[in-house]
């Protein structure tokens, strides 16, 4: 029976699995030094790959909402890593790669941490979950019920389309986006309406 990868010793001796949760808990606390040791023993075995797909989660998991854009740059810095890693043989220097390594790893350890996301999972996947009704605002005229309502597009622009933490970038074109989509809308219903009636027309 093959032994599982967490069960496996890296080079320097040290169990993977508990490699592994050294890295994530290391770079919790933003123990940096501390971080960057544990992912290069995981490297240094030949394990690069299990490395950044434990950095990509904690990007989400530990980081998350507290700075969004370090989830995207640990993304560009994989692909770094993986377009460079494969010019090794052709390269002096064949270490160079690992430069985004450990810029992932630091920037990891020094941002802002935020749990959330995780603890969001847990409340939508663990336990009973809850059976909400849909709320009255999404019965607009995008649905069945919402036209079955009567709901037009003076709803849908009161109600539907209502924001909460709004941009404070200005909107330029609302007003006459607005303009715009009740007269295409009128027109729409004419057409609609003298159809209907070449129809009526040619059935007497």
């Amino acid at each position: 029976m093959a032994i599982p990868f967490s069960q496996l010793h890296t080079a320097g001796g040290y169990q993977n699995g508990e490699v592994t949760s050294a890295l994530q808990k290391c770079i919790r606390r933003g123990e940096e030094k501390e971080a960057l040791f544990w992912a290069t023993e995981l490297e240094l075995g030949g394990n690069g790959n299990y490395v950044w797909k434990r950095l990509l989660i904690i990007a989400s998991e530990d980081v998350g909402i507290a700075d969004s854009s370090v989830a995207l740059t640990v993304r560009a810095l994989y692909q770094n890593w993986q377009e460079m890693s494969k010019r090794v043989k052709q390269e002096q220097h064949a270490g160079f790669y690992r430069v985004f390594l450990a810029h992932a790893v630091c920037l990891l350890a020094r941002a802002p941490k935020s749990r959330m996301l995780d603890h969001a999972l847990m409340v939508m996947y663990s336990g009973e979950r809850p059976t909400p009704p849909v709320p009255d605002y999404a019965l607009d005229r995008h649905t069945a019920a919402g036209k079955n309502l009567g709901r037009g597009l003076k709803h849908f622009f009161e109600v539907g389309a209502k924001l909460e933490n709004v941009s404070p970038i200005p909107d330029p074109y609302e007003v006459e986006a607005k303009i715009r989509q009740t007269e295409y809308e009128q027109a729409r219903e004419r057409g609609r309406r003298e159809v209907d009636e070449q129809i009526a027309f040619l059935d007497e």
